[in-house]
């Protein structure tokens, strides 16, 4: 039940930030839709085709489906109520990539995958809805450019890893991971720090 409340959370935030790139863009009401769907569902789409966990989640469980509509109207809604777009926007997509790691790399464990390829699949999930987003529209995708995004993903996931030989609950383990990955991505944002360029300047 956990496991599944963080997957939820995880499609509504990011197609949270599929409805604000959309709209921002000018897209029509079906144009919405597509973008917040492709960036809630691209991620664990390529996940299960690489694992074989086919037909993939959301062609299984119309949840999905449901949640990201439902969201999509939400937004829609009280878009004049999400104030500051671009703050907004790098609000949700933070939360996401936190949450989808940790589904990434349950997903992972599940196929009796090693811890680093737990952690590349989890990094996958996190980010490719992101990046299939951004290309549809017309935008060069985060993880791409120098800002601290992936990068997070994969410390969180390290860090999963790392407190299972710690003495504490697992339920703490799981929030302990993503809230690291969102921590870093934050502070990562906020002191301006970044992987180096290596065009210089």
């Amino acid at each position: 039940m956990f496991y599944l409340a963080i997957d939820i959370l995880g499609t509504i935030a990011f197609a949270i930030s599929g409805v604000l790139v959309a709209m921002e863009k000018k897209l029509d009401l079906f144009g919405v839709f597509i973008i917040a769907f492709v960036t809630a569902i691209g991620g664990g789409t390529l996940r299960d085709v690489l694992i074989g966990n086919t037909p993939v989640g959301w062609m299984r469980n119309h949840t999905y489906l449901l949640v990201v509509l439902g969201t999509v109207v939400f937004a829609i809604i009280f878009v004049n109520q999400l104030k500051y777009l671009r703050r907004t926007l790098f609000l949700f997509d933070t939360i996401g990539i936190g949450l989808f790691t940790m589904v990434g790399i349950e997903k992972g464990l599940m196929a009796d995958l090693s811890p680093v390829m737990c952690v590349a699949l989890g990094t996958m999930t996190a980010c490719f809805g992101g990046v299939i987003r951004d290309i549809l529209c017309n935008e060069i995708p985060v993880i791409f450019r120098k800002e601290i995004y992936a990068t997070a993903c994969i410390l969180g996931g390290f860090c999963y890893f790392l407190f299972q030989k710690l003495p504490v609950e697992p339920t703490f383990v799981y929030v302990g991971a993503i809230v690291i990955i969102i921590m870093a991505r934050v502070l990562a944002v906020k002191f301006k720090i970044s992987l180096p360029n290596i065009y210089g300047k």
